[in-house]
């Protein structure tokens, strides 16, 4: 590792210098090795072992999670109650196939990809735990820090419930994470105060009727309309009793219903999501999205079985530590490299944290300057400008430092 490193204007070390090239290629070559060998929630075994044997290489001494999967890593002592400064990334997969072409990194597992660049997160949080293992061995990390590698981010609730179950958060003040966003440059950060997601349930619901004739509908129920009622009507309903700045919206990915153009069937299924920006309005979304179901199935006499999945609630994003990240992103790169960011309708598993300690997700550009194509999380053929890596170290690396400065001070 680097010994040199930049210093405040009384001389006193406080950030790291550059990144070795030799670390800069090992942390690109452990995302493509990850990304290449993709595990969903719950399964990332290899994952986990990877990471494993190179935080033990660098002396330190990781625990896996009780679920076997997902491990944790302590840089520096807490046990004298000094605050812990937490870094998490997440390490599955979705069930996707990986449709990039020419690329030799892409997914060898079928329908499985890292879509959603929890590669880059998780080479970020091992960069970042590797060069502040090389200062605490120093004596140059005045605070604690924890790596949390967490499973199953992308499986609902999502498992950092597990995690804190299984003691991530203990003697921690603060937390932070990245997550990639290809719609911002590499190189650069988006930032914002206060929620930055949204709040993400999953709603499963069946329909049933005595079925019959479509020659006679008024005979039976009709649970093609039925169901197509609830898809049409049960939104806007919802839409109707909350409001609308709360942004509650329910939104459908499958109906199956029904096998032969004149044949009624006896049962349906509809499952979508439920999705929310205002957290109170999430805590009220349960209560009004099944009265809303309940009364359009009892107006086409259709029996109903709902399954509402709770979720997520939003990330919302602490001020001081969302400061903390912009005053580390100006340290290292300037004050050009950070950009504000809207709040995204998409869920995400750190908001579990954030409801016990104070916290900040910032957005890390992962598209290449000038591109022009249009990618998205969740396709198969999203990819990231590795560059993104290096930026994300930085931006912990320095926050870990910065954060020991402003509890010194």
């Amino acid at each position: 590792m680097s010994r040199e490193s930049e210093a405040d204007p009384s001389g006193e070390a406080v950030l790291p210098g550059t990144l070795p090239e030799a670390l800069r290629a090992e942390l690109v070559a452990f995302r493509r090795d990850m990304h290449m060998h993709p595990e969903l929630g719950n399964q990332e075994f290899r994952t986990t072992a990877a990471i494993k044997e190179r935080l033990e290489q660098a002396g330190l001494k990781p625990r896996v999670l009780a679920g076997g999967t997902g491990l944790i890593c302590d840089i520096g002592d807490w046990t004298d109650g000094t605050p812990v400064l937490a870094m998490r990334a997440d390490i599955d997969a979705l069930p996707i196939p990986d449709t990039k072409a020419d690329c030799d990194y892409r997914s060898t597992v079928p329908d499985r990809a890292h879509a959603c660049g929890h590669d880059v997160h998780t080479a970020v949080v091992l960069g970042a735990g590797l060069v502040l293992a090389d200062l605490h061995r120093e004596g140059r990390l005045p605070r604690p820090v924890r790596l949390i590698f967490q499973p199953a981010e992308e499986v609902l609730p999502g498992g950092a419930a597990d995690a804190i179950a299984d003691g991530a958060l203990e003697g921690v003040g603060r937390i932070i994470a990245v997550h990639c966003d290809p719609r911002v440059d590499a190189g650069l950060i988006g930032l914002r105060e206060g929620a930055i997601t949204s709040a993400c349930d999953r709603l499963e619901i069946s329909l049933d009727g005595p079925g019959g004739h479509t020659a006679r509908p008024h005979l039976t129920t009709d649970l093609v309309t039925a169901a197509a009622r609830v898809v049409v009507d049960v939104p806007a309903l919802v839409g109707r009793r909350v409001d609308t700045r709360a942004g509650l919206a329910v939104t459908w990915g499958r109906i199956d219903c029904g096998h032969a153009p004149n044949v009624i069937p006896q049962h349906a299924e509809l499952s979508g999501t439920v999705r929310c920006l205002d957290i109170d309005a999430w805590r009220q979304a349960p209560d009004l999205v099944v009265a809303a179901i309940d009364e359009v199935a009892n107006l086409h006499r259709a029996k109903s079985e709902i399954n509402y999945v709770r979720g997520v609630p939003p990330v919302v994003n602490d001020t001081d530590v969302t400061g903390l990240l912009r005053d580390a992103m100006h340290a290292r790169r300037g004050e050009e490299a950070v950009e504000g960011t809207q709040q995204s309708l998409g869920g995400e598993d750190f908001s579990w944290y954030l409801e016990r300690v104070p916290g900040a997700m910032a957005r890390l550009g992962v598209r290449t300057p000038g591109e022009r194509t249009v990618r998205d999380l969740h396709q198969g053929d999203f990819d990231a400008d590795e560059h993104a890596i290096t930026v994300g170290v930085e931006l912990f690396t320095a926050a870990a430092l910065l954060d020991a400065a402003t509890r010194t001070a």
